[in-house]
């Protein structure tokens, strides 16, 4: 089996160069590129097709979102995890959202980046545990709220479909994944706009993660 490809983007050189030598020191890993800017991000991922694509939020040009969303469109198999200093819900929802399969936050340790970068590459869903813990209960304390209805039953096919977009999967992934046709799985993804009343995909990431929908697909990263 071969190395797992990795591009990393930030605008920090000495960063990049740290990043560089823990992940090339991995037998299983190894860094095919860099990017200072999130445009040069989006360029080297489209040109590269690296397995993971290592991005932080808060860099020059593009925004990082921004770049995570081009990033997808322009190398649909590449996955992003996202390594940023910012430690706030809102930055995650944000990330998964556009497109990530992973937050990690850089106080974290080296290890837990590392298995990040791995369990992202395995097709789980690598959350900062902390983070993805607040928000799921903020979710909890929502629904719990007076005046708050009971949540929309789903059916298992259709928990599994909205985890995979969640997940930022494609229609035509999640086909692959689920053993259906592109129209099955797009018949599903209209039920759940139809159940929950839901439109956007940041929408229907933020009705996974405040269910706990996610379940033993996504890892801690500490």
């Amino acid at each position: 089996m071969g190395r797992i490809r990795i591009l990393i983007a930030d605008d920090h050189a000495v960063l990049r160069t740290g990043l560089r030598m823990l992940i090339d020191s991995q037998r299983d890993l190894e860094v095919v590129g860099e990017a200072s800017d999130g445009d040069e991000a989006v360029r080297k991922a489209a040109t590269l097709r690296p397995d993971i694509a290592l991005v932080d939020i808060s860099m020059p040009g593009s925004s990082g979102i921004k770049a995570i969303e081009r990033i997808r469109e322009a190398a649909p198999t590449t996955r992003v995890l996202v390594l940023t200093m910012h430690d706030m819900p809102a930055y995650l929802r944000a990330a998964l959202a556009a497109g990530a399969s992973g937050y990690v936050v850089k106080r974290a340790a080296d290890s837990a980046l590392l298995a990040a970068i791995r369990d992202v590459y395995r097709g789980r869903t690598a959350l900062d545990p902390a983070l993805a813990a607040s928000v799921v209960q903020s979710g909890l304390r929502r629904r719990g709220a007076p005046g708050a209805g009971p949540t929309t039953p789903l059916s298992q096919r259709e928990r599994e479909v909205l985890e995979l977009v969640a997940q930022g999967y494609t229609n035509q992934q999640i086909a692959d994944h689920l053993g259906l046709s592109v129209k099955t799985v797009e018949t599903y993804r209209a039920r759940l706009v139809e159940k929950l009343g839901l439109q956007s995909r940041a929408e229907l990431v933020r009705y996974a993660l405040d269910s706990g929908l996610f379940g033993g697909e996504v890892s801690s990263t500490v």
